[in-house]
């Protein structure tokens, strides 16, 4: 590239906006940052497992005991616990 292309073309790029599209700076602003994917990693898993094995403790000791409720805590310790990060990804997609 020569000397006249060279002035050129940082001239037109000086020129040019940061974005191709400058409305997208509107929803670009709120990006996702690391911190809040660790946050939700973080409180999901201890909120998840508090629910979880608060039911599977429980309904274990029940089944244990010869009680047949046991089996409705029991059952669905795993996925309920699971709904709990489900939740709280959708709470933090919301705010975004």
């Amino acid at each position: 590239m020569d000397k006249k292309n060279q002035k050129n073309f940082i001239r037109s790029r000086a020129d040019r906006p940061a974005l191709a599209n400058p409305a997208a700076a509107s929803y670009l602003r709120h990006m996702i940052t690391r911190t809040d994917i660790i946050w939700l990693g973080l409180s999901s898993g201890v909120a998840g497992g508090l629910i979880g094995g608060l039911l599977l403790g429980i309904g274990m000791n029940l089944v244990v005991q010869g009680v047949n409720v046991g089996w409705l805590l029991l059952m669905p310790a795993a996925p309920l616990s699971g709904l709990v990060g489900w939740i709280l990804a959708r709470k933090l997609a919301r705010q975004l």
